[in-house]
């Protein structure tokens, strides 16, 4: 299932979620096109190695959880991610205001990257990309908006559908999806790269139960709007 628009429209503009857009979009192009040895050299100084973390470079590492969350592989991992930021990030800003939603957001990075450090120690491997961030906003989504529906395109076989579906069947699959792989990964060695499931699994846990937290009153922003 891939999302492409839900049915909540914003009471303000989320000028956050626009600048962090606009921000892992032009980092992204200012990294990768020098070349790959530029590329490289940068996830390799900004990217959030979990083994420097608790290793020889201690309190060094600290800001590679920041950096690394602007940082993307590809294009496709750049794209796929600020899909799902563009989609719900502005209806979360909504909901938390727009100093809360860039606390929230920085903590949901945080608390997903740290996630992803603790189940691999050892692992000598660059994690980079917003999707632990991001997908604390999806817990967030869920938890503020749970009547919300996802405009979803449905792949099946040679047939292709556009279904409304309740954002809780979409985040509900997107986040199993997660924990099945993040489970089948435990078994990898400290040297395997790949995508850091874990990383999903904390942002979400995160975002939900952050949520609550940094949401304001329903009086002030009106609540979940259906």
């Amino acid at each position: 299932m891939i999302p492409i628009g839900d049915e909540i429209r914003s009471r303000r503009v989320p000028f956050v979620n626009y600048a962090l857009l606009a921000i892992n979009i032009v980092v992204y192009f200012m990294t990768s096109l020098p070349g790959d040895r530029f590329f490289m050299a940068t996830i390799l100084d900004f990217g959030l190695i979990p083994a420097q973390v608790f290793g020889a470079a201690g309190a060094a590492a600290v800001p590679d959880f920041f950096t690394s969350m602007f940082l993307h592989g590809s294009l496709v991992h750049l794209g796929g991610n600020m899909l799902y930021l563009w989609i719900f990030g502005d209806n979360v800003e909504d909901a938390l205001g727009h100093v809360g939603y860039v606390i929230f957001y920085l903590a949901g990075g945080i608390l997903a990257a740290l996630t992803h450090v603790l189940l691999n120690l050892q692992s000598t491997v660059p994690t980079v990309g917003a999707s632990g961030a991001i997908a604390a906003v999806l817990g967030a989504y869920l938890i503020l908006y749970p009547g919300s529906h996802v405009r979803t395109i449905i792949p099946l076989g040679f047939y292709i559908r556009v279904a409304m579906l309740p954002a809780a069947v979409v985040l509900g699959f997107w986040f199993l999806l997660q924990l099945f792989d993040g489970v089948l990964a435990l078994g990898a060695p400290p040297g395997a790269g790949g995508v850091a499931f874990w990383a999903h699994i904390g942002g979400f846990v995160a975002g939900v139960l952050l949520a609550k937290l940094f949401a304001r009153k329903p009086e002030r922003y009106g609540g979940p709007l259906y």
